[in-house]
């Protein structure tokens, strides 16, 4: 398949076989066969779904095709794996693949191939735009997304159904509904995580459905903006002060405390990702997704999250690499992994695959979302630390005697000094 390389194919050809015909092929000596190493974060909830056993089977399958390459796999927990990678590269051992949550530090420092220079044209050409896009920094595309997911509503049917309400697609809508389920008893009418694990990507959710985000057009960051004030001044106004979101203060409910709560049938709403679909089954609740409400409708955007794939230039096995993820790309091996954790694919003929095939179909109103997501700023070099400093200050904001206004100025000032350098 045509590929722009910064070489030429036959270049490297001949110089792989008279470097095999002179039996000297690598700073090894006398073998011309080829390592890549990955490493990758775990997606598996357990041991019996681990990503271990994907990637192994990946790279069996690609061996098998590929003599002289061997593909070795480390994976790692998601709380440890982007530690690990910087702890390689720190010590000058980078990997040649990784895929974890953020490649901006290191295509900031010159460390990774540009995805020009590793997948072919036709894969290249397929990944989501609204994907691919998010993997540039300086319009250019150094990080390629390798999973993704969309945020939807959800509501347990049984509790609404008991409170005599429907979904809603205002805020006065929610806010409405809220108050009918707390009429009602109900523990959580809508749960706000707005603790460390994940405050940033609730908080993001919101910023979008008022009608803003992190970011302007042109890519600013744009925290404090009038829309994002707005925002959460009526959180802090109308669901929090009013009660509506639990007894758990926002500060201290994380994620994953907030989704447990709805697979025991003690939350009326939460915005979600597909894993909770899975969860919640599980445990026999009956629930139903939507679009996150708006000021006035429903949202015109929703939160996208990706995850990223790159590769490092240490090693110079851009050729091999890129190879490689071609094959990490083919339909077969998406759908594969997106179907076994519940995910998005980054690619558009696997996401036409999912479309058409009934099997899939709890996932559709996640991948109709998918075109209107916007994702985290990821391709600032900054966005690291600003995320970290929205998990530590955004639900001081809703708090009783928080200033939205404030803290959100605070932020704002604090991601503009990040940006700068400072």
């Amino acid at each position: 398949m045509q590929r722009r390389r910064t070489g030429t194919i036959a270049a490297i050809s001949v110089l792989g076989m008279t470097a095999a015909l002179a039996g000297c092929g690598g700073p090894g000596g006398g073998s011309s066969d080829v390592t890549l190493r990955l490493v990758a974060a775990d997606y598996g909830a357990s041991r019996a779904n681990s990503s271990q056993k994907y990637w192994d089977d990946l790279a069996e399958d690609y061996e098998a095709g590929h003599p002289g390459i061997k593909v070795e796999v480390s994976v790692y927990p998601w709380t440890d794996v982007d530690r690990k990678v910087k702890e390689m590269v720190a010590a000058g051992h980078a990997p040649d693949v990784a895929q974890i949550g953020a490649y901006a530090d290191y295509a900031a420092q010159g460390r990774l191939y540009k995805v020009e220079d590793l997948l072919s044209i036709p894969v290249q050409a397929d990944l989501v735009p609204e994907l691919a896009d998010a993997g540039k920094t300086d319009r250019t595309q150094y990080g390629m997304p390798f999973a993704a997911s969309t945020r939807l509503l959800f509501f347990n049917k049984t509790l609404f159904s008991e409170a005599g309400i429907t979904p809603p697609t205002t805020w006065s809508e929610l806010a409405a509904d809220a108050r009918a389920l707390k009429a009602r008893g109900v523990k959580f009418p809508y749960a706000l995580p707005l603790g460390p694990e994940e405050a940033q990507a609730e908080t993001m959710q919101w910023l979008l459905s008022g009608g803003n985000g992190y970011t302007d057009d042109v890519d600013s960051y744009s925290i404090d903006s009038p829309q994002n004030i707005h925002t959460v001044t009526w959180l802090k106004d109308e669901l929090v002060g009013k009660g509506l979101t639990g007894p758990v203060a926002p500060a201290k409910l994380n994620r994953a405390a907030a989704f447990s709560a709805f697979t025991r049938g003690e939350v009326g709403m939460l915005v979600g990702h597909p894993t909770l679909m899975t969860q919640a089954a599980a445990e026999g609740v009956k629930f139903g997704m939507v679009p996150m409400p708006g000021v006035e409708g429903r949202s015109k955007a929703t939160m996208g999250v990706a995850d990223w794939m790159m590769a490092f230039k240490k090693n110079g096995h851009g050729e091999q690499v890129g190879d490689f993820l071609d094959f990490v790309y083919q339909d077969k091996n998406v759908l594969a992994f997106s179907r076994e954790y519940d995910l998005l694919p980054v690619t558009s003929s696997a996401s036409d695959a999912m479309v058409s095939d009934p099997d899939d179909a709890d996932l559709e109103p996640f991948l109709a979302e998918l075109p209107s997501s916007v994702l985290y700023p990821v391709g600032k070099t900054s966005w690291a630390e600003v995320s970290a400093d929205v998990k530590s200050e955004i639900a001081k904001a809703v708090s009783q005697d928080g200033d939205p206004a404030e803290i959100l100025g605070s932020l704002q000032t604090n991601a503009t000094m990040a940006e700068s350098g400072y």
